[in-house]
């Protein structure tokens, strides 16, 4: 695929995922593409390749003599960081960011306790280096270098569970930390006796302490949702 190509793809995904997941095509609507490609512009080729792309994610089915029909919520991959990027855009962000970091709530202090156990010297060593990271980066609004630093602690207390589920959770902490900064979800400096946690996590990981890892983790999780409270209700 040309570099054209690529873009004019992009831009068809960027204007149907975020409709679809909106609800601006309701499931079982049933997708024109002939017409989209005239209103976005592109080849029928084109348009072919993004329809697949959201067939991946489940967003839409093709099917013959029917057409492109949007599918069920609950049919969706809603594990897909393309998906969970649309659905933070939208107007359902706040219900969203309580959903998936439920589900971080509920992975991430097993995987620190996992961590603790399993992490290698190197791991130890990456770890600690993110949380102090995001210590220098805690103050002067510069959420943006603390963001960088944030998401690649929690990669590596994922991979470092040594457990692969765990792992494949990296992209979707990454779309919910990122989604909560894009969209203004985050006081201006972070909380900060929760960046002390995180250093405390890396602590704990590094000496072994697994109970511990778990509970400073959970204590992370309890303070993001708080902190939903107060920014997303």
């Amino acid at each position: 695929m040309t570099a054209q190509a690529r873009g004019l793809h992009s831009r068809v995904l960027e204007s149907l995922g975020p409709a679809i997941t909106a609800g601006e095509y309701p499931p079982g609507s049933v997708l024109r593409t002939d017409e989209l490609a005239q209103r976005l512009e592109v080849s029928r080729s084109v348009m072919r390749e993004a329809v697949r792309v959201l067939e991946s994610m489940h967003l839409v089915a093709s099917r013959r003599r029917v057409g492109v029909t949007v599918l069920p919520t609950e049919e969706w991959n809603v594990y897909d960081p393309q998906v969970i990027r649309w659905r933070l855009a939208g107007a359902d962000r706040p219900r969203q960011l309580r959903s998936l970091t439920v589900l971080r709530s509920a992975i991430e202090p097993v995987a620190a306790g996992l961590a603790a156990r399993y992490a290698t010297a190197e791991q130890c060593a990456e770890l600690t280096a993110c949380a102090l990271g995001m210590v220098a980066h805690s103050r002067g609004h510069q959420l943006e270098g603390y963001l960088k630093h944030d998401v690649a602690f929690h990669r590596v207390i994922l991979n470092a569970s040594g457990n692969e589920m765990f792992a494949r959770l990296g992209d979707v902490v990454a779309e919910v930390l990122t989604g909560r900064t894009a969209h203004q979800v985050m006081f201006e400096d972070p909380d900060p006796p929760a960046v002390t946690l995180h250093v405390r996590v890396a602590e704990a990981v590094r000496e072994g302490d697994a109970a511990r890892a778990e509970a400073l983790t959970r204590e992370i999780a309890e303070g993001a949702l708080q902190e939903l409270d107060i920014l997303a209700p």
